[in-house]
């Protein structure tokens, strides 16, 4: 049994696109399992349809506008580099509405309604594949792992829409009376729960590079301070599931491909640009095809 993992990873998400894209179509690896953390979870039922240019062309035309009925940031380009400002009237106005967060991203729902149809549902649901996206139950202090198989169409959108709702910049949403937000703050990558669930083989992409290639700039306001210490602790929990997901491998012979992105992408995942993400689209492609080539190479030397 062969899974797909796809980690969190925001606008990043383009980048694994592209490489999910050269494993399906160009080394034509089949999938029993489809697992997503955040913006994983928005690729992996588009990925089991096999309609790679569907989502391909959702991840290269996304703007705010498409996530947010609410943004609670401004973007502010200073030399080339993007930094977020706070919308004041727009936290506000979210606050006065009784909300718990700075942002809402109801946009990102009626996306995921519009780009998976009722009939698609169908078909991946009577299907053999498994489609597992993972939520964060901040009520009950634990992970959960969504699967298709359990569903009905809208919840299944909800719980695709909730893996993605990076708090508090976007929604908290309360569903079967818990609390729940991006699936990201409890697992970035489910290659655990791959392997419980049977997986052999998982092809693990992760939206972040191996080693630490920059230091962070300094906090302008307090989102960006935000910002960073929140990607400072999902890259903790990142590496964390990366060491466990090893250990449960060794001890149930399974076998992980990892691909990370060979560069910085971004240092804000919050911010979504049709340019940056069609190129990241097209890298990913490109880092996968590099990546197989070097291993044929060195399959051959060994031999």
């Amino acid at each position: 049994m062969r899974a797909l993992v796809i980690s969190g990873g925001g606008s990043k998400g383009a980048f694994a696109g592209g490489v999910a894209q050269y494993l399906m179509e160009v080394k034509k690896h089949h999938y029993d399992l489809f697992l997503g953390t955040s913006t994983g979870s928005l690729l992996i039922s588009h990925l089991a349809l096999q309609k790679i240019q569907k989502i391909k062309d959702v991840y290269t035309s996304v703007d705010q506008n498409s996530i947010f009925s609410n943004c609670p940031f401004t973007i502010q380009k200073k030399h080339g580099v993007s930094n977020i400002g706070i919308a004041h009237w727009n936290v506000l106005k979210n606050f006065y509405r009784g909300s718990k967060t700075f942002g809402e991203s109801h946009n990102l729902l009626k996306l995921i309604r519009d780009t998976i149809t009722p009939e698609e549902f169908e078909i991946l649901k009577h299907g053999p594949k498994d489609i597992i996206v993972t939520v964060s139950n901040l009520s009950l202090n634990q992970v959960e792992y969504k699967s298709i198989n359990d569903f009905e169409y809208d919840d299944f959108c909800e719980w695709i829409w909730i893996s993605c709702n990076y708090t508090p910049f976007m929604s908290l949403v309360r569903k079967e009376g818990c609390e729940y937000a991006d699936g990201g703050l409890g697992s970035m990558v489910p290659i655990e729960e791959a392997i419980k669930r049977g997986a052999k083989v998982v092809d693990a992409i992760i939206l972040h590079t191996e080693t630490t290639h920059f230091n962070r700039m300094p906090s302008r306001n307090a989102f960006s301070l935000l910002t960073n210490m929140f990607a400072f602790m999902l890259d903790r929990i990142e590496r964390q599931n990366i060491r466990i997901g090893k250990f449960v491998a060794n001890n149930n012979d399974a076998i992980i491909n990892f691909y990370y992105t060979p560069i910085v992408l971004t240092t804000n995942s919050l911010i979504f640009e049709k340019d940056k993400m069609t190129s990241w689209w097209e890298s990913g492609f490109q880092y996968a095809e590099t990546k197989s080539q070097q291993q044929s190479q060195l399959q051959i030397e060994l031999e």
